[in-house]
């Protein structure tokens, strides 16, 4: 068989493992999606009307709309440590070193992680997204292509995070420092302007929100979302996601090739 084949067909195996894992053992995902969700609620329900005056709004129901964007993209960055801490799993038990005495094409063990681990963070973002809706988000302003863009800004986005988040776990000694090592996955969004416009901000911590990947993703999101401008956020989205995706996929290959374990 050629190489291609080969390695779709393994890639596909480990695929399937990898989901068989989260479907007999979904108590990690669901704890990670509780973050968002509880995010979600506590600073709509909580902390809506007073937030809201920040963003130029008029109460609750127009600050949904204004978070709603940057709590999908935390959702990502919540579900990938998943990834981190099924690998570190995989690397300190030793069925990776079981995989490379076996005739199956290499890379297929981490594309099969990163795969699984993307549509597991796209099914959060639908979830998230669902109860969104049901607290009274409305994208009614958005274009087909709009739609069509921010799913793909999604899956892009969780690609680059998913790399990171392996690589993360393939450096980690064990699940639970795998775990920790991922956290910034979750804290960066909070210091985005996922929650509150930059420019609210104390100027000391402003570059702090503003040059990282997160706030340029959430700044396009809410502008494909909701039918308004995205400036250059659109670019610096993609060029932080395809970095972030290099970066990740070099450093895990790498960290896979050469370790013995």
């Amino acid at each position: 068989m050629s190489s291609l084949p080969l390695a779709v067909r393994d890639s596909s195996t480990m695929l399937r493992r990898n989901l068989l894992h989260a479907r007999r053992y979904p108590s990690l995902t669901l704890n990670l999606l509780l973050t968002p969700v509880m995010l979600l609620l506590l600073f709509v329900y909580v902390f809506g009307d007073a937030m809201s005056a920040g963003t130029g709004g008029a109460g609750r129901s127009q600050y949904v709309a204004y978070v709603v964007p940057g709590i999908l993209l935390m959702t990502i960055g919540s579900t990938v440590i998943g990834a981190a801490v099924s690998v570190a799993t995989d690397m300190s038990e030793g069925i990776i070193a079981r995989f490379r005495t076996m005739a199956i094409h290499r890379s297929s063990v981490l594309v099969g992680h990163v795969v699984g681990s993307v549509l597991q963070s796209i099914a959060g973002v639908v979830l998230v997204g669902a109860v969104a809706v049901a607290i009274g988000f409305r994208s009614t302003n958005a274009t087909a292509l709009e739609w069509l863009a921010a799913f793909g800004l999604l899956v892009l986005f969780a690609l680059a995070l998913t790399w990171i988040a392996v690589g993360m776990g393939m450096a980690s000694p064990n699940a639970e420092a795998a775990s920790n090592s991922a956290m910034p996955l979750i804290l960066l969004p909070l210091i985005s302007s996922a929650f509150t416009p930059i420019d609210a901000m104390p100027g000391w911590f402003q570059p702090i929100a503003q040059y990282q990947p997160f706030t340029p993703a959430i700044e396009t999101l809410r502008g494909l979302l909701l039918g308004s401008g995205i400036g250059n956020n659109g670019w610096l989205a993609v060029a932080w996601s395809v970095g972030l995706t290099a970066l990740g996929y070099f450093w895990s290959t790498s960290k896979f090739n050469r370790d013995p374990k």
